[in-house]
């Protein structure tokens, strides 16, 4: 269109006039010390050349196989370390945990959370959040029996939409979406949605928008050049308003909860946060404020809702692709749970199998390929390396699940990855489908809960069958810029 186009003039000219600041920026990065080697950048676009916009990871992943497992690329004129394989990884988040815990905020981003929520904020701030956090999923009931009634009930509502379909060709995402988003809203809002709730619809809806824009190529170009794009306006500033939308929807239900406050007794983690804000209200130190309420409430939304759908929808993929696998996982439900009980937590120390096929779904999956980025809170030496404080830092989780060194079939989907030869549950190191460190997602538990009892509960009542042959299902994920999503598909749900 005519907009994209004067923006695309608009780059150009500010290239051809704005040299000086990459020749200024690397005078200042490159007197502290030797980095990583890598590509040889070009005056203010750095790697532009050899990371294609849309293509990031299958770049990065070509850049891997001629640099090795750590090197640098310019995104403009920001170097950024890479770190590719469980050795990598492990050596910077979890030998030099502390040095390599900082988080950067993508530019994309930067105008709407302006360091506020727990994701994306640093230092005493995201200590508190972090921590806070934790401590109100647990009393909701993160790994207790209190957000497992939750998940049970809402698997019990997904099993009646699916019983609707009677077996016609589904497309899956909507449905499987709006139970994972109903979990988190049952902790956040203490209540959940009914599907076709308009509220609830208008939510999902944001939720979508923000992963696709995210995702987008001129949100990319964003992300390398936001010295230069900052100040014109086009596709590239639509993030800045979901964000705003999402905020808003979550701004009107801290009203509500203020108005009907009980302090005695919290119905969900709005009232726990506000109970908090009074506690604080004297501390100037403290972290406790709407700001930041609002954002880390975004921050559990959009990591908790799209992860684990596309999760659950790329598991189902991969079970009408394995027929032999989901064969399996029957049998086992049917031996350990039976017919008459609901699933529980509790029922996966005693099914190997399913458990190995639900850490498989994730590995194959690779939702996150390149992880959050990381950024170095300290000059550090790394690997012989100077790494400047404030680097920023990409941990290809991709290039640890596909590890040759740690998996016996790293490129197929393999349950027996995770399968000793007695058939037993074995744990892998390099199983980071959450990142690891000290900035692994701290909905970790919830999530590991929501994918068992949803694959259970489903397959305990379903058979899952493709409508066209196995062959010709083609599990890749299509790279999406932030997310790997699965390939569209339909499938029938046949009660069993």
């Amino acid at each position: 269109c005519t907009m994209e186009w004067v923006c695309v003039v608009t780059l150009l000219l500010v290239i051809c006039v704005s040299c000086h600041f990459f020749i200024s920026s690397k005078g200042k990065r490159l007197h502290k010390g030797k980095l990583p080697p890598g590509p040889t950048p070009l005056p203010l676009i750095g790697n532009l050349l050899q990371i294609k916009s849309g293509e990031t990871l299958k770049s990065l992943l070509k850049l891997h196989e001629k640099y090795g497992p750590v090197f640098t690329v310019y995104l403009g004129t920001r170097p950024v370390l890479v770190l590719c394989g469980h050795q990598a990884v492990k050596e910077a988040l979890i030998d030099k945990a502390e040095e390599f815990s900082g988080r950067t905020t993508k530019p994309t981003l930067e105008r709407a959370v302006e360091g506020y929520g727990v994701c994306f904020c640093n230092g005493e701030r995201w200590k508190q959040l972090r921590r806070f956090s934790i401590t109100v999923l647990r009393s909701f009931g993160m790994g207790k029996k209190s957000i497992e009634e939750r998940i049970q009930e809402e698997a019990q509502f997904l099993l009646e939409e699916l019983r609707k379909t009677k077996g016609k060709p589904l497309e899956p995402t909507d449905l499987l979406s709006r139970a994972v988003c109903n979990i988190i809203s049952s902790i956040v809002f203490g209540e959940r949605f009914d599907y076709e709730n308009e509220e609830f619809q208008a939510l999902m809806t944001i939720i979508h928008n923000f992963f696709w824009e995210m995702s987008s190529t001129w949100s990319q170009l964003y992300d390398m050049f936001p010295t230069l794009l900052k100040y014109f306006p086009g596709p590239h500033t639509r993030v800045y308003n979901i964000v705003s939308d999402a905020l808003r929807f979550i701004g009107k239900r801290v009203k509500k909860n203020q108005e009907t406050l009980d302090s005695n007794f919290p119905r969900d983690f709005i009232d726990c946060f506000l109970i908090q804000m009074e506690k604080e209200k004297d501390n100037p130190l403290s972290e406790f404020n709407i700001k930041n309420m609002e954002l880390t409430i975004f921050d559990l939304f959009f990591a908790g809702t799209e992860t684990v759908g596309l999760t659950l929808r790329y598991g189902f993929l991969l079970l009408i692709k394995y027929p032999e696998v989901q064969a399996k996982v029957h049998e086992e439900i049917d031996r350990v749970i039976g017919h008459n009980r609901t699933p529980k937590s509790e029922d996966r120390r005693q099914m190997p199998y399913t458990d190995a096929v639900i850490h498989e779904i994730q590995r194959v999956s690779d939702i996150a390929p390149m992880g959050v980025a990381h950024m170095v809170t300290c000059d550090t030496e790394f690997r012989g390396y100077f790494i400047p404080k404030g680097m920023e830092v990409f941990p290809l989780l991709s290039t640890v699940l596909h590890d040759p060194t740690m998996f016996k079939s790293p490129s197929v989907f393999n349950p027996e990855n995770f399968l000793d030869e007695n058939g037993c549950f074995k744990k892998n190191d390099a199983s980071v489908p959450f990142s690891s460190g000290k900035r692994i997602c701290l909905g970790e538990s919830l999530a590991r809960m929501e994918l068992f009892l949803f694959f259970t509960t489903i397959l305990q009542s379903f058979q899952l069958k493709p409508l066209v042959p196995r062959e010709d299902l083609d599990p890749t994920p299509l790279e999406n810029g932030f997310l790997n999503v699965s390939p569209v598909y339909h499938l029938s749900i046949i009660p069993r």
